[in-house]
Parts: structure tokens; C-alpha cells; sequence
């Protein structure tokens, strides 16, 4: 009998509104160990909300959401303690101006966890070693391109040893010379095994990475599967048509 892993991320029923405006309807997703799960859809889609809400930086309306099979939406739960779990990179880098870029990878690493500064620097350094850039450390984010800046964004993350990493549209601010750098380390975690849920619309990144591609339209999963059946054998209308547009 084959041994199948639980989910890390499982999200169920999960619905969010805006006043009126109900941006998520139903979804359902699990997202397994060393799983890559790259969403993709037209803008209004739902998909940033739903990363948003996986670690409650957006509150549910309803449905439930579980990593590492800890409900985040119980009372109960210490949804700061499960945020270190769950490594997050924004589009904007959020990297404080004011210092160097390996203080503001050490800082969640000091007065979240309480590490020592010589931990903290340790853990840093090797995190931005991981992705390119230990010679910046000294270096302010002003002084790098942006596509370092979000290497270090995605250092910062890394540092607070993560279960699992969410992606949201982390190359759409970049120029598209810097995109390159950001992706490589991105298939580096991958190769490292780790768990990632990605937002983008690098449709040739999402084919070639990803352990499976879900396609979102106006609040819900329309369809998902490997890379190939969604992009090369669509089975829905509505992908079809998106898929179309971008090519």
C-alpha cells in the first residue's frame, strides 16, 4: 500500500467577500510536501486573495485552512507562531530602506524567533548565500537592482526556515531583464524540494517548473493538472480562451 504524505497547505470551502463582492467562491486545494502549484488566471481572478488568505494576511469569510493540519481559523490557534511556517514574497520587495540588506533579513530572525545576533547573522548570510547575493550584505536595498532586491525578499523568507512558500507575482514589478535572476533561485528552492504555492503569469516558468497548474476565473478553480494538460490539452472553454490571448 503506497504511503501518501497528508497536505501541507489544505484549503476547503474557502470564500472571501468585499462588502458586496465575493472575490472567492468554494476552494477547494492541497497542496502536498515538495509539491510546486502554480496558479495562474486573468487578473480579478481571486489568486492573490487566496494566497493572502492562507496565512490569514486576509480574513476568510468562510470555509477552513490547514498547514501542516493545524486549522489556522480556530480560536485557539496562534496565528503568528503558524505565519513562521508559512514564508510569504510580495510583488514589493518591503525591505526597510534604512538597513543594510542583511539587517533586514536578520530582523524577523532577532525579535520573532529571538535569535541571538550571531545566529541571526549566521542564518542570514547562508540565506543569501542561497540566493546570489552574500557579497550585498552590507549593501542598502537602494544600492541594488530590483532584482536583487527581491532575491533579498525572498533571503528574508527563506531565513525563518519555512514549511512552505507562497509566491505572489513576485517578477510582475521587475523589468523583464530581471525577471531571469528572481526565477532562477525560485527553480533552485525547487530542486531543494520545497513547498511552494505561486501566483504568476510567467506562463513559460509555470510550464516548466511546476508540479501542477491550476487555472482560476472569477473566484473558483475552473480546471488543474500537470503543466501539459492544462497548457497544452485545456478541457475547460474559459482556459482555453485565456490561454489563447497570452500565447
Amino acid at each position: 500500500m503506497t504511503d501518501v504524505s497528508p497536505p501541507i497547505l489544505e484549503v476547503r470551502g474557502l470564500r472571501k467577500s468585499f462588502k458586496n463582492v465575493e472575490v472567492l467562491r468554494g476552494i477547494d486545494l492541497a497542496v502536498a510536501p515538495q509539491e510546486l502549484v502554480f496558479i495562474i488566471g486573468p487578473s480579478g481572478s481571486g489568486k492573490s486573495t487566496l494566497l493572502r488568505c492562507c496565512n490569514r494576511l486576509e480574513e476568510p469569510t468562510g470555509g477552513s485552512i490547514r498547514v501542516d493540519g493545524v486549522d489556522l481559523m480556530a480560536r485557539t490557534t496562534d496565528i503568528n507562531a503558524m505565519r513562521r511556517r508559512i514564508g510569504m514574497v510580495f510583488q514589493s520587495f518591503n525591505l526597510y530602506p534604512h538597513m543594510t540588506v542583511r539587517a533586514n533579513v536578520m530582523l524577523a530572525l532577532r525579535k520573532v524567533l529571538g535569535k541571538s545576533r550571531v545566529e541571526a547573522e549566521e542564518i542570514a548570510l547562508a540565506a543569501l548565500a542561497r540566493v546570489g547575493l552574500a557579497e550585498k550584505a552590507k549593501a542598502y536595498p537602494g544600492e541594488l537592482s530590483g532584482g536583487q532586491q527581491q532575491r533579498v525578499a525572498i533571503a528574508r523568507a527563506l531565513a525563518m526556515d519555512p514549511h512552505v512558500m507562497l509566491f505572489d507575482e513576485v517578477t510582475s514589478a521587475l523589468d523583464p531583464e530581471l525577471v531571469r535572476g528572481v526565477l532562477d533561485v525560485m527553480k533552485d528552492l525547487a530542486k531543494c524540494g520545497m513547498t511552494m504555492l505561486v501566483v504568476t503569469h510567467e506562463m513559460g516558468f509555470a510550464r516548466d517548473v511546476a508540479s501542477r497548474a491550476v487555472f482560476m476565473d472569477c473566484g473558483v478553480i475552473v480546471e488543474q493538472g500537470t503543466p501539459e494538460e492544462v497548457f497544452d490539452h485545456p478541457k475547460s472553454d474559459r482556459t482555453k480562451d485565456f490561454l489563447g490571448h497570452i500565447r
